[in-house]
């Protein structure tokens, strides 16, 4: 018999419709494995006893969530236990929400599922919606267990009609159940051992049908995928490192690998591979959470893809066709901003279009509609306001699920089945309304160039927060002095001002790029040099605040290390650079560009 910590391990979660007995089961399978602590199943019979109410084994989920505190084995909707052969993670998903949110952020990687439809009751509407569930997030394996049965007196005829229709709706997904199990989860039939009640049953019992399932694949043998959650940096002692961290979803990595950095496509190589309170180690693999630190110090921001650069690469792109389960109190609709989560990307996105919606539990479908009720399924296209890095599902299912969130709740989830056809993105077909239904005065931008001796243009200042924020304010100053229209205005009243109203909504930074490129619109087109400075940007903002402004331009003066400068900048000022040289630098810059013609320093 293999030890405990050598054995096998399989995620499995547990789902059915409300009162058909999954908690039952759960219970039932701790108490007949002997997985539950020592004198815990006598207590709360005993416990029943004084409280005058019949026993059932799902009290002792109850009894175990109370106690988990004080080291029970037992993890909020998760509980454990072991066969000779494996060791088992039980994943009890109370509800649509719950499951959704866990399966696609990670917090249940289940391999495979028991699905539990009530003997008595039948299939109901979220017996087909789970099966759905199950299909679309791609758990492959899924075992029925029609519970309950002793209330049917162990019926043969109840077994084969829930079968048949069953089989008949898996099929129409694209589902097939490995096995049907007739259980009562009260009596114990058929859960450890063959039941004598049910002599008609050649299956296997739930233990053994568990033991049947098959392991997933070696995730580390796949290619890299390390989502960054975040950047860490240490000042002390002369420690100069910055450690990209995150968990590894796939693959393996090692000192000396070149890695690639999606979607910014930035390039490094492994010089360490760093952990907390653990011995050096020159190569890590999935499921691990680990940090890394790089030869290069580029400038890589959390929610990007730490891929390995001799492997398949990850699809980059912001419009993806998708399935998606819908569970917001409000219909999903187009043009309206919900936010996804990715990995731990996190960005604005909005429903381009839906293709079909389905209801789960009729199979009916209705294709271009307006919206996705709450309980739909739809096969839709999302486009985020910026391009994100993701696998398909069918590939990767870490980097392939995501959730959307909608007035800070889980409202829903799916998959991504494959990139979208290019077409013009939500932001330029704002851009091109925009421009289109622009209403004019009777002064021209000619007429304003020739009276200010300059153009209207948006300067951006980026890299190190507080030098880039002096620099931009001395060349407005030099500006002013110089008797043109200038005028700098620092992200804080943006964020204080135009977006008081979002600046607590963790999609907030792409709304303020937003914000900020339609404001300088306006000012440029006034004649003004307008100038401001923003801290962490990326290409992907530098791009948007280009298309905002259309049709006058940007120019960006980076200020610091240039490997952390973004994509599309116009002039780098080191971060040591006096500020008369760095703002003589813009000026030259602003000359060269025809942006001003004469000026006096």
């Amino acid at each position: 018999m293999k030890t405990s910590q050598f054995k096998e391990h399989l995620s499995v979660v547990i789902v059915g419709h409300v009162d058909h007995g999954k908690s039952t089961i759960l219970g039932r399978l701790l108490a007949d494995t002997g997985s539950l602590p020592e004198g815990k199943l006598e207590s709360v019979r005993e416990s029943c006893r004084l409280n005058s109410r019949p026993f059932e084994y799902a009290f002792l989920l109850d009894a175990l969530e109370a106690e988990q505190r004080q080291g029970i084995t037992i993890d909020m909707a998760r509980c454990f236990f072991e066969t000779p052969r494996r060791r088992y993670t039980m994943i009890d998903a109370p509800g649509h929400i719950e499951f959704l949110k866990n399966m696609v952020t990670g917090a249940a990687r289940a391999e495979a599922a028991l699905l539990v439809i009530d003997a008595k009751e039948g299939i109901q509407e979220n017996s087909k919606r789970h099966g759905y569930m199950l299909s679309m997030l791609g758990v492959k394996q899924v075992a029925v267990l029609i519970n309950k049965f002793d209330l049917v007196d162990y019926e043969r005829d109840v077994c084969v009609d829930i079968e048949r229709d069953y089989s008949a709706f898996l099929e129409n997904i694209g589902v097939r159940a490995v096995s049907y199990i007739p259980v009562s989860g009260r009596n114990g039939d058929n859960i450890v051992s063959q039941s004598p009640n049910m002599p008609w049953f050649d299956g296997p019992s739930v233990v053994e049908q568990l033991d049947r399932f098959e392991l997933p694949g070696d995730r580390a043998a796949r290619p890299f995928r390390m989502p960054v959650q975040d950047i860490y940096r240490f000042t002390e002692d002369d420690d100069d490192r910055r450690i990209v961290a995150g968990t590894i979803e796939s693959g393996t990595v090692a000192v000396g690998d070149e890695v690639v950095f999606c979607p910014s496509g930035k390039e490094s190589s492994i010089v360490s591979i760093e952990a907390f309170s653990a011995p050096e180690c020159q190569q890590i693999c999935a499921p691990h959470a680990t940090g890394v630190t790089l030869r290069t110090q580029i400038y890589a921001k959390p929610g990007e893809i730490m891929c390995r650069k001799a492997d398949t690469q990850p699809q980059i792109a912001s419009r993806f066709r998708v399935n998606l389960f819908w569970l917001g109190r409000q219909p999903m609709i187009k043009d309206k901003t919900y936010k996804l989560k990715l990995a731990s990307a996190r960005v604005a996105v909005k429903l381009a279009d839906i293709v079909t919606v389905l209801d789960a539990s009729e199979l009916s479908s209705v294709d271009h509609a307006e919206q996705i009720n709450r309980h739909d399924i739809g096969e839709c296209v999302l486009e985020t306001v910026r391009p994100i890095a993701f696998d398909f599902v069918s590939e990767h299912e870490g980097t392939g699920r995501f959730v959307l969130v909608d007035d800070y709740e889980i409202a829903g989830g799916g998959v991504i089945l494959a990139r979208a056809e290019d077409g013009g993105s939500v932001l330029e077909q704002h851009v091109s309304t925009r421009e289109f239904s622009w209403e004019r005065g009777l002064v021209g931008p000619g007429d304003r160039t020739a009276r200010n001796h300059h153009q209207g243009k948006l300067v951006v200042f980026t890299g190190n927060a507080v030098r880039s924020r002096e620099l931009a304010r001395a060349l407005e100053q030099r500006l002013f002095l110089s008797f043109m229209n200038t005028y700098y205005l620092g992200m804080s009243s943006v964020l204080e001002g135009l977006d008081s109203d979002v600046k607590t909504n963790l999609c907030s930074r792409d709304e303020h790029i937003r914000r900020l490129g339609e404001l300088a619109r306006i000012m440029t087109d006034a004649g003004l040099i307008f100038i401001t400075a923003l801290s962490d940007v990326d290409g992907y903002d530098l791009a948007a605040l280009r298309l905002l402004n259309t049709p006058n331009e940007v120019l960006v003066v980076h200020v610091g290390e240039n490997q952390l400068a973004p994509k599309g900048v116009d002039l780098e000022v080191a971060e040591e650079t006096d500020a008369r040289s760095a703002v003589d630098a813009a000026l030259k810059l602003l000359s060269g560009r025809q942006v001003i013609q004469d000026y006096c320093i």
